[in-house]
């Protein structure tokens, strides 16, 4: 029971902080929510949450998606996802494994995003094999731990300088993303019995959370959540790999 109720509370603390970014909050959530209430719960539930969250931050702000990036950021990640999937069912059962592997690329990814979004130097252009090998690996990471964004915002980082933009075409991507993996989730039973109550209990909790985060994002800079979300991703990580 008491794991339950700190699920939630991570589901409330980090959807405020994906409403406000447009990408952290499953990437901070899972690591904690995995040893909460175990990987085979946390990774459908947070999908939909995911997908929801981002369903509300398009709501408002569907006028600054960039179509072009949108179009090719979803279909790269799509053909990521088709690989993502069918790993993540072979890898079903090695939860020890998959906590290591996870711990590991939320650490890399932590410090990778915070150099980049750090660095007083001028943001460059990726060679396009680098472009298109991020996103796919993007693609791979979001099919197997929902979690690919940080490897997704290394790119969109260059390519989606405003803010707005850059919160709103990644929400469209998540929604359609999340929407295929959700509709995977669907077809294979996943939420039945325990796992549609809790989906049902942390769709509550979400929506406090992001009228909680749109206030915040309308009043305080991206910056300073962004120091924050960087910490606990690497916080989150490191007790991922002490599991």
């Amino acid at each position: 029971m008491l794991g339950k109720i700190l699920f939630l509370i991570v589901i409330f603390l980090s959807n405020i902080i994906q409403c406000i970014t447009g990408f952290a909050g499953t990437v901070l959530a899972m690591p904690f929510s995995v040893m909460l209430v175990g990987f085979d719960t946390a990774r459908p539930v947070l999908n939909i949450l995911g997908l929801l969250a981002s369903v509300f931050v398009l709501a408002a702000g569907f006028r600054y998606i960039d179509k072009k990036e949108f179009l090719k950021i979803t279909f790269i990640m799509a053909l990521g996802i088709a690989v993502g999937i069918p790993l993540k069912n072979y890898l079903s059962g090695l939860g020890a494994v998959l906590y290591k592997i996870l711990g590991f690329l939320v650490i890399l990814f932590a410090i990778m995003n915070a150099y980049f979004f750090y660095s007083k130097k001028e943001r460059k252009s990726m060679p396009k094999a680098v472009e298109y090998s991020l996103l796919l690996l993007s693609g791979v990471v979001h099919g197997v731990f929902v979690c690919g964004g940080p490897l997704l915002v290394t790119y969109a980082s260059v390519k989606l300088t405003d803010k707005d933009k850059f919160r709103s075409t990644l929400s469209a991507v998540w929604v359609i993303l999340n929407g295929i993996i959700a509709l995977d989730d669907l077809r294979g039973g996943v939420f039945a019995g325990e796992i549609l109550s809790v989906t049902g209990i942390s769709v509550l909790v979400l929506i406090f959370a992001l009228i909680v985060g749109n206030l915040i994002y309308k009043k305080m800079s991206r910056k300073a959540f962004l120091n924050l979300t960087y910490i606990l991703m690497v916080i989150s990580g490191i007790s991922l790999l002490l599991k």
